[in-house]
């Protein structure tokens, strides 16, 4: 549970700062120009001053209440200069203010303890803190921030880097300061929402403003409103566990995300299409059909798929000819009318016998960074691939083209039509097959709706299942909204894996012997480890779990409230949920399950 000892406290230097904020920067005084330069001197400021205070830090024990004091202080000046320093370096932002775990580095081979400013407040803000391990996470926060300074000071501020790196930090907004992820042991993202908000306007008003109000004084007015009253809301509403998310979101953010894509397109400074990105720059809010880029997703050579191309890897994804004995085809285990899984507890191999795993969803697939259960596919082609090379699957050299296809004589025209040849490998089918699987995508759930405000039609259990999702049942930390995957916002560059420590029946008695990931590189701390997988259209993709052992909902929510395996009792040194129960009441575990049931789309892109 997240303790908020300390709320009053934080609450006051977060107004004190917002309160002190200077306006000692030129401001733009034609609509000609538009004055960066005076952005990038905010930025650089608050990054200059989160140097100083670690500086500070590093002169106070770790027990002393005024490091707490200056901790707030240093995460305040980091969060107003995050917009800029993670539009630069995405890598470093995300080692400043990333999750508290350990990691690997495949090329060393190192186990890499954790550090970053959530690694300091838990040294801060738990029992288990010291004044060694205090000064070193200080050492490396410092050399982070130093990092990210000197590329603030030095590179340029241009209006492409300005507009994704606020795009970012409106995500992160949604996903991560709702979920609490940024301040796990705190509680303290819904304060600090507060102040990612003042610091957007105020980096506006020395911007964009002038030029705003000369081509649309209506739209500059509705969005100084539209920040103005989500600052409020926050302040009124300041407890990590009570605060509605899904009103916040729904009435208070969506309308200053829709400003500032309108912003954007009034100041005509960067039109916002790139493939180089996860996000639609041009959509209103998180939650549009197309608010998300699967081109960003795919291989750089098949982004922008020819109709030609993903009509040829519907008709592949299809046909048994593609394995060895003609008898298995991807939608053999990836059924449509099954929300393309099997509903089988495992998946069966081309003798029809039982595989080790439990088939996962292609839905909204595209939008991972890992593939398999464990993980081990880095990209969806790989995971195709390793399909064809499999002995227990298509049993096929993937180099080697299949000449069975071709008693259909349509496919010489359709890999003409597609690749302008007929292959002499199977390159071009898995190609073909990815872009297919990258359609399957679908964002028009009831959520999705109620999010985005085309309806209101949730019930107070749903609107309280989606305020526990993101809230006190902690869902939203691995399963990041809107995607409620684990591909880490706002940067999607990695899907997490997790050790949860899932059982090997329902009967929850013994963990399974499955070691998930720990075969790639057979380090301890991988043991057990799976990839976090959507929980969009979960109502149509039981049963659930890398084993399929829970045939419900209710099932795996339970299994969650008890704290995973080590709440279960049994022995995982490296589980990363938190060991400690959920204590959600039985309402509370309805609700949350009511909620799951929001996010079922029969509406897939790929099938319409």
């Amino acid at each position: 549970m997240l303790k908020h000892s300390f709320k009053i406290l934080f609450f006051l230097v977060l107004l004190a700062s917002a309160c002190k904020e200077k306006q000692d920067y030129t401001k733009t005084t034609t609509s000609q120009e538009v004055n960066w330069k005076a952005a990038q001197d905010y930025y650089a400021k608050h990054i200059t001053q989160a140097a100083e205070l670690i500086d500070t830090l590093n002169t106070v024990k770790y027990n002393d209440s005024l490091a707490k004091t200056l901790f707030f202080k240093l995460r305040i000046a980091f969060k107003k200069a995050e917009p800029f320093a993670g539009a630069l370096n995405p890598s470093v932002t995300h080692k400043a203010n990333g999750p508290a775990l350990p990691t690997y580095n495949d090329d060393s081979g190192r186990i890499v303890s954790p550090v970053g400013l959530q690694k300091i407040e838990e040294t801060l803000f738990t029992e288990d803190g010291n004044q060694k391990d205090f000064l070193r996470e200080l050492y490396y926060q410092k050399g982070f921030v130093n990092n990210l300074k000197e590329n603030i000071k030095k590179r340029e501020l241009t209006p492409k880097r300005f507009f994704i790196g606020t795009h970012q930090q409106l995500i992160r907004i949604a996903s991560l300061a709702m979920a609490g992820f940024d301040t796990p042991v705190t509680g303290r993202s819904i304060e600090e929402t507060a102040i990612s908000l003042i610091s957007l306007h105020q980096v506006y008003k020395l911007t964009l403003q002038p030029l705003i109000v000369e081509k649309n004084k209506k739209l500059d007015a509705d969005f100084s409103k539209n920040i103005s009253e989500a600052i409020s809301y926050i302040k009124k509403n300041t407890d990590f566990i009570l605060f509605d998310r899904y009103t916040f979101i729904r009435d208070y953010l969506n309308p200053i995300t829709k400003n500032w894509v309108e912003i954007r397109q009034t100041s005509q400074l960067w039109d916002g299409k790139t493939n180089a990105y996860p996000f639609n720059f041009n959509a209103p809010t998180f939650f549009e059909e197309d608010s998300f880029n699967a081109n960003y997703f795919l291989d750089v050579n098949d982004r922008n798929p020819s109709e030609e191309k993903i009509a040829l890897g519907k008709k592949l994804f299809f046909d048994k000819k593609l394995s060895s004995d003609g008898a298995m085809s991807c939608a053999t285990c990836h059924l449509p009318n099954k929300g393309y899984t099997d509903g089988l507890r495992l998946g069966k191999n081309n003798n029809k016998a039982l595989l080790q795993r439990n088939t996962p969803t292609l839905l909204n697939s595209i939008y991972q960074k890992a593939f398999f259960w464990d993980g081990r596919a880095n990209t969806i082609d790989d995971q195709i691939s390793a399909v064809f090379k499999n002995d227990k699957e298509f049993n096929t050299d993937v180099h080697r083209f299949s000449g069975n296809i071709l008693k259909d004589t349509t496919y010489i025209t359709l890999f003409k039509n597609a690749f302008g040849v007929v292959p002499n490998s199977n390159r071009e089918t898995v190609r073909a097959i990815s872009v297919y699987v990258s359609t399957l995508i679908g964002f028009n759930s009831k959520f999705d709706k109620d999010l985005r405000g085309e309806t209101s039609s949730f019930t107070a259990e749903e609107k309280n299942g989606f305020n526990l999702f993101m809230g006190k049942a902690l869902c939203a930390t691995c399963h990041f909204i809107p995607l409620t995957n684990g591909t880490v916002p706002p940067f999607y560059k990695e899907t997490e894996k997790e050790v949860i420590g899932v059982p090997k029946t329902s009967k929850n008695k013994v963990l399974d012997n499955d070691r998930g990931f720990y075969w790639v590189f057979e380090e301890d701390i991988h043991d057990k480890m799976f990839k976090t997988p959507t929980v969009r259209n979960s109502t149509l993709t039981a049963p659930y779990m890398h084993n399929g052992i829970y045939n419900t909902l209710e099932e795996v929510v339970n299994f969650y409230n008890l704290g995973g395996g080590a709440g279960l009792g049994f022995n995982l040194d490296h589980q990363t949920l938190p060991f400690d129960e959920l204590k959600l009441t039985d309402k509370e575990q309805k609700n949350l399950v009511a909620f799951m049931h929001t996010l079922t789309d029969n509406t897939v892109a790929g099938e319409k």
